[in-house]
């Protein structure tokens, strides 16, 4: 029997409605597994590709012959939008079969929840911060809510493995399925994982079952891809060069000059979004800001209509829903700037092609953003935007280094020829998501005794590396600072001051938040800001600029209005870690002679120059490059996690030896510094140093309580210090490193120290 004549008839009507002439390889694939096997599934497939249908086709056939006596379903997506824009989609296929689909976060209404409590049935989508609000509040109603649930699907599964936020995923749905008695299926679905075999296991951990993960032929795809480089300002690279190589410019259409005086690259932006409906990825709220107010003002330079809206994590509800709907409107030819809020598959309507300012920190976002285009018959199209300010005439070597560019290059040749992704990191030692959950389970649980909660608790896959002596030594810090207190008859409940936390509710949420005031401009809530400035200063936000009138400290909220000008925007810290993959391979774009196809004529230029110097000073051939006198720059070609740990060894390990000073690390790119030894002496003392055992514990600095997480600053110090040591440092990818160097560059034997 075929998977269509397995679905039920109202999905059957779907699809003859929908004018498909044939089922998808993702549905047929997705359907064979879930109709013909008891595992988890997880399906990996392109942006657009219909996965959320290939899921719950099967899903809704099941129930349409067997109607769950409880939720049967639940959704679980990382965004509030891609919730309403899913709901929307599923609520259509399941009207017909009175199969409800509800939806439950922040911005839904309390009558629409109470529906729900009183009848549960059918499908609920939810994020995961509402789930554990829902486990928190309504534990006494899980097995009414739960009592027959079956299938969990979790969307854009590779955005919830990158951090915390993964793992509490991972930690509620156990926690569900053992508060409510059952072991439902667990479905994932993903556009862009690195690992599917590892992503498989997550998926599964504590279901005692495996996941099918099927392989599905992909077929060829068209790009359309450019990347371009500018100078901010002065003379661009190509500008005065001769005989260029011919380079192969995918997209070349003529626009009028750009505005009088325009920053080059958001004036090629300017003019390359007229009359089209684009997407503009940045990669920091600021910049967001930035970038809109920018473009703003081009359009009342040249006294247009203002066509550019904003999307970002900060704005209020209100501005990004507006976003989304003009996006959707196919009459409407916006750009939309935006930061990663609009990289998952929240369906923004016919989008004819997005920028990219500087490159993402990874191939997955470069996967995802460029996704969000090429619907509706039309190719992938994304147009990288390379900015950089003309290094000085005196500038060190290592500054007048293309670093954006070449992680651009990287990035697209990364897939290009291997379909390389980034691989999930699941061995951290999640001691700030540990203090949540144990407060969650004791707050949703009430009292419980020390090994009650232990056993709650570190069952849970998740916390597999996590010992009962770290656990106990994090529960004797939560009682002497009163999050936690030992009742008279030995048991553990919250205490005062753990309830201040509980009970707000940023406890749901595991992601580092900034301290945030709510701005307004009279009844109008623009969004959230960090740090706000004095009355009578401005601040940036919702891409226009505001005169602050007044700062009320108490309740955080920022009184406003609308002036004319140019400020720059802060939401917080925005950090990304970039794979060691990565950074080896924008080394080999420096040392091989390949002009890309996609690159644009200052972009060749540039790269051109780039491999000339690197070339002249042997950057892409060795690590250590004498700068002068006693400085010198170290090019390590490692990822964030082994950078972090290599900075640290030179100065922990090997500095006193090396007589190393003025340390100054540019992350992960470069390190410079001041040294007495010699070449052969650094690469030899590096790998006798290397070649000890020792503690990694040794590599973080005296005094030094590195806080990473959210609930870090609950966790007693020494279990912070071992989380970031075993956790965080990649000891070994920096030690591998290390013997390589020693085998290529340093002396065959012999010690000299200084």
């Amino acid at each position: 029997m075929d998977i269509f004549s397995e679905y039920a008839p109202f999905v059957q009507d779907f699809i003859y409605r929908n004018g498909w002439e044939n089922l998808r390889a993702i549905q047929v694939a997705a359907g064979d597994a879930i109709f013909h096997s008891d595992e988890n599934v997880l399906l990996t497939a392109s942006t657009a590709s219909g996965k959320t249908e290939a899921a719950f086709f099967p899903i809704l056939s099941l129930f349409y012959n067997d109607m769950p006596t409880s939720v049967g379903a639940l959704y679980i997506g990382p965004l509030k939008a891609l919730i309403n824009d899913q709901f929307q989609r599923l609520n259509d296929l399941c009207l017909e079969a009175d199969i409800p689909v509800w939806h439950w976060h922040g911005d839904v209404s309390q009558s629409h929840k109470n529906r729900l409590l009183k009848r549960p049935s059918g499908i609920l989508q939810i994020t995961p911060e509402s789930l554990e609000a829902l486990l928190l509040h309504k534990h006494a109603a899980l097995s009414s809510l739960f009592g027959d649930l079956r299938f969990i699907v979790i969307d854009e599964i590779h955005s919830l493995m990158r951090a915390d936020r993964g793992g509490q995923t991972l930690c509620l749905v156990q926690r569900l399925a053992k508060a409510a008695g059952v072991n439902p299926r667990r479905i994932g679905l993903s556009a862009t994982i690195g690992d599917p075999e590892a992503a498989g296991r997550f998926l599964a951990a504590g279901t005692g079952r495996g996941t099918i993960i099927p392989k599905i032929e992909a077929k060829g795809t068209l790009w359309r891809l450019s990347m371009e480089h500018f100078y901010v300002r002065d003379t661009q690279a190509a500008e005065g060069k001769q005989n260029l190589p011919a380079a192969l410019p995918v997209l070349s259409e003529a626009t009028d000059a750009a505005p009088a005086h325009a920053d080059p690259g958001i004036g090629y932006i300017f003019e390359h979004t007229r009359g089209k409906k684009c997407l503009v990825f940045v990669n920091s709220r600021e910049e967001c800001e930035a970038v809109t107010t920018t473009l703003r003002s081009y359009c009342e330079a040249r006294r247009e209509p203002d066509r550019f809206l904003i999307h970002h994590g900060n704005l209020s509800a209100s501005y990004r829903e507006t976003a989304e709907e003009k996006m959707k409107d196919e009459e409407d030819y916006r750009t939309t700037v935006t930061t990663a809020t609009l990289e998952l598959g929240i369906d923004v309507g016919r989008l004819e092609r997005a920028f990219q300012i500087d490159a993402p920190y990874t191939v997955s976002s470069f996967l995802q953003r460029m996704g969000r285009t090429g619907r509706r018959e039309l190719p992938p199209e994304m147009w990288f935007v390379m900015r950089e300010d003309m290094p000085e005439p005196r500038a060190l070597l290592p500054a007048t280094v293309p670093w954006k560019l070449l992680q651009g290059i990287a990035l697209v040749q990364l897939y290009r020829e291997e379909r390389w992704v980034e691989p999930p990191k699941l061995d951290r030692l999640p001691f700030s998501l540990l203090y949540h959950q144990t407060m969650a389970t004791l707050a949703s649980c009430g009292e419980l005794t020390p090994a009650a909660l232990a056993s709650r608790v570190l069952s849970l896959t998740f916390f597999h590396r996590i010992g009962t002596e770290d656990y106990k030594t994090l529960l004797r810090h939560l009682i002497s600072i009163d999050h936690i207190q030992k009742t008279e008859t030995g048991g553990l409940i919250v205490g005062l001051a753990g309830e201040r936390v509980v009970n707000s509710f940023k406890f749901y949420a595991v992601f580092q938040e900034d301290e945030e005031y709510t701005v307004r401009c009279g009844s109008e809530e623009l969004g959230t800001v960090v740090k706000p400035p004095p009355a009578g200063e401005k601040i940036a936000i919702a891409g226009h600029v505001w005169l602050v009138d007044e700062v009320d400290r108490k309740k955080h909220l920022v009184f406003c209005e609308k002036v004319k000008g140019k400020v720059p925007a802060y939401f917080g810290e925005c950090a990304g870690d970039i794979n060691t993959r990565i950074l080896e391979r924008m080394r080999q774009v420096l040392q091989e002679d390949a002009v890309y196809p996609y690159l644009m004529k200052n972009a060749v230029a540039r790269l051109l120059s780039a491999r000339k110097s690197a070339a002249s000073a042997g950057v892409a051939d060795k690590p250590l490059i004498h700068l002068g006198g006693s400085c010198w720059c170290l090019f390590p070609w490692l990822g964030t996690y082994a950078f972090f740990a290599l900075e640290r060894f030179l100065k922990l390990r090997c500095g006193e030896r090396l007589g190393i000073k003025n340390l100054d690390s540019f992350r992960p790119y470069y390190i410079q510094f001041n040294m007495k030894a010699d070449e052969k002496t650094f690469f030899r003392v590096l790998k006798e140093e290397a070649a000890v055992e020792f503690d990694p514990m040794e590599l973080v600095y005296p005094g030094e309580v590195p806080e990473f997480e959210k609930y870090d600053c609950y966790v007693p110090d020494e279990l912070i210090r071992k989380g970031f040591a075993y956790g965080i440092l990649d000891v070994k990818g920096m030690k591998t490193r290390v013997f390589g160097w020693a085998e290529a560059f340093g002396p065959a034997e012999g010690r000299n120290d200084l």
